[in-house]
């Protein structure tokens, strides 16, 4: 049910819950309803090359769970979003309900298209910051790169641009061939 906060209304997941399954992907950002389209295929592809590479390396060890979208995840009462991947480690599967991701993942992962570059190089770049994701990574399918950024002290640092490989530092020896992917 829609809130009310400093005289504007304000989307909540249970108004969430109602957006129709028509493909597109809807998410809930400081209580405003954000839709794009589908990702193409290849988006999709490198979704999966990622997700591969960090199943293997976490989920397959018992270190932690790894998501692709469509995930709900719940930052806040009216902050809902569809991260392409994200990382919940062990000894916070607590945040892992049955339907959906309620607090911050441990790594988020965001594929940028044409319709969602702004969104999650600002918008969403803000909210995991505030909501204390401790890493984001941003990755850019035209320049065949991903940006990394991590929480220090609050704020999101850059921790720079790779293109052939990214260590997780989250967990020792965890790592991306960034070659496999493109």
């Amino acid at each position: 049910m829609a809130i009310v906060i400093d005289s504007e209304t304000k989307l909540t997941y249970e108004d969430y819950v109602l957006f129709p399954e028509d493909g597109r992907i809807h998410e809930i950002i400081a209580g405003e309803h954000h839709m794009t389209p589908a990702p193409g295929t290849y988006h999709q592809t490198l979704s999966r090359r990622i997700q591969f590479q960090l199943y293997e390396q976490i989920e397959e060890r018992g270190l932690g769970v790894v998501f692709d979208a469509p995930t709900d995840v719940q930052l806040s009462e009216i902050d809902i979003v569809q991260p392409d991947l994200l990382v919940v480690l062990a000894g916070r599967e607590g945040i892992v309900a049955p339907a959906k991701v309620i607090g911050p993942p441990d790594l988020v992962v965001e594929i940028l298209s044409g319709s969602t570059e702004a969104k999650d190089r600002l918008l969403k770049r803000d909210l995991y910051q505030k909501a204390g994701v401790p890493e984001y990574w941003l990755v850019d399918p035209g320049r065949h790169e991903v940006e990394i950024y991590r929480l220090r002290q609050g704020r999101y640092e850059g921790a720079g641009v790779f293109r052939e490989e990214i260590l997780y530092t989250a967990i020792p020896g965890v790592r991306v061939d960034l070659r496999r992917v493109w």
